[in-house]
């Protein structure tokens, strides 16, 4: 079998890293799609130094989609495994779609094709969007609804998500950079000091981040090059997770909406044509005012008229329930979904 070049022969989704021939994921909805035309389709599935571990919540999970139907929906939890995605006795065309379900933080995935057939990159469509977020971006525990269950890979699927969904009805190229747990000021935590060391802004311009490595390479160690995907929209949800720290603290509240300000400054920079919406809500409102503090903080020393807000509804768990550790189900991934995609239609009037 022929090796398949992915990085000539396939479209890219989001932020993808090849080293020694191999693609790596990390990021959440990462991937590749192509038409392939031919009689056999296998893929080489190499796990990170995480999966050779004994930490099954960290696994990676990847699905690979043949006509828009899964049927590769795997956890690499070895060093190497293969999985046949098409065999077939005559030559045909199909749509390829690879997509990382779970993570950066916990486990990247490396990638190697092979074929008996051909293959050609899906055209680009012309609506780029990025999405910056946390666990709700990434589709945490949305296979799992018992709120009482906590966190694993193996219940993360970015595709039941508000983000992946929001992309699909508007027919847009997606690129995410979200972390559950990640926040601005802090990450997730129920003390009073921040932890500084999970937040989103201190990585947003490398390839992702994660704790684990790939071959001795670290995703927060390799830069992004921000000419590789330039969207028109930049949809940020953070602040969930910093909520957990500022509370209805003022002076907490006051730097973070600083830091705030100081992270849309470098989106901005990075994408200097860009409409970016400021969301917050699905999880809780409370931090909303201080979103839009952070903006206001932001225009006073920027001129800049590409960007505004938007709260989220908070879920409903008594009518929609709640998937693991209280976090959304897929039928409020849905509602914020149809929200999002009517506000990003009448953001797409105007520029």
């Amino acid at each position: 079998m022929d090796r398949l070049q992915l990085d000539k022969n396939a479209k890219l989704t989001g932020r993808v890293y090849f080293k020694d021939e191999v693609m790596w994921l990390g990021l959440s909805g990462s991937g590749a799609s192509f038409t392939f035309d031919g009689t056999k389709l296998i893929l080489k599935l190499k796990g990170d130094n995480i999966a050779v571990g004994d930490n099954p919540i960290d696994y990676a999970r990847i699905a690979v989609y043949v006509d828009g139907k899964r049927v590769v929906d795997e956890m690499i939890d070895c060093a190497e495994k293969e999985v046949m995605v098409i065999g077939r006795t005559e030559s045909a065309k199909s749509v390829v779609e690879i997509i990382k379900l779970s993570e950066s933080p916990m486990s990247a995935i490396g990638i190697e094709a092979f074929t008996e057939g051909s293959a050609e990159a899906l055209p680009e469509k012309p609506l780029k969007i990025e999405f910056i977020g946390d666990s709700i971006t990434c589709g945490y525990g949305v296979d799992d609804e018992d709120e009482n269950h906590q966190f694993t890979t193996a219940t993360e699927d970015v595709t039941k998500a508000y983000a992946y969904k929001t992309a699909k009805a508007l027919d847009a190229e997606y690129s995410m950079f979200s972390a559950s747990g990640y926040g601005i000021v802090s990450g997730y935590t129920e003390g009073d000091e921040p932890i500084s060391e999970q937040t989103i802004p201190q990585f947003y311009c490398s390839y992702g981040f994660s704790r684990g490595n790939f071959t001795g390479t670290a995703p927060q160690d390799i830069p992004w090059d921000f000419s590789k995907y330039v969207p028109q929209i930049i949809v940020i949800n953070l602040g969930t997770n910093d909520d957990s720290y500022c509370r209805d603290h003022k002076d907490r509240q006051a730097v973070f909406s600083k830091l705030y300000a100081d992270f849309l400054a470098v989106v901005r920079e990075k994408n200097p044509q860009a409409y970016i919406l400021c969301t917050v809500g699905i999880m809780g409102e409370r931090i909303f005012p201080a979103v839009e503090e952070g903006i206001k903080i932001y225009l006073e020393s920027h001129a800049d008229s590409k960007i505004s807000s938007m709260m989220f509804h908070e879920q409903d768990g008594a009518n929609d329930g709640f998937a693991a550790n209280w976090h959304p189900t897929e039928k409020t991934h849905n509602k914020a979904a149809a929200v999002l995609t009517e506000k990003l239609r009448e953001i797409i009037k105007s520029i």
